[in-house]
């Protein structure tokens, strides 16, 4: 398994926090290894086909896209950006 990010990543990663910053390198590492991992709490995002989200801290999720063995990681920020309407 490799990751790819997306520029929206990588903006919103350099906005995050040091510690934000350090909890989601953590994640991503165990996304590699192991996808279901408790930890991360991935699951499909609703009404998309094929969009993930998993939980960086209790306030913080990524989502990602897999295309075929990639993950791709498409956004990163607070909880609360992925409940607007």
């Amino acid at each position: 398994m490799t990751v790819t990010y997306e520029p929206s990543f990588l903006r919103d990663y350099r906005g995050l926090f040091e510690e934000v910053r350090r909890r989601a390198e953590k994640q991503i590492r165990l996304l590699l290894q192991n996808p279901r991992h408790p930890s991360l709490r991935a699951r499909k995002i609703e009404g998309y086909k094929d969009i993930y989200e998993a939980r960086i801290t209790e306030g913080y999720r990524m989502t990602y896209k897999m295309v075929g063995e990639t993950f791709r990681l498409r956004r990163i920020g607070t909880h609360e950006i992925y409940r607007a309407p």
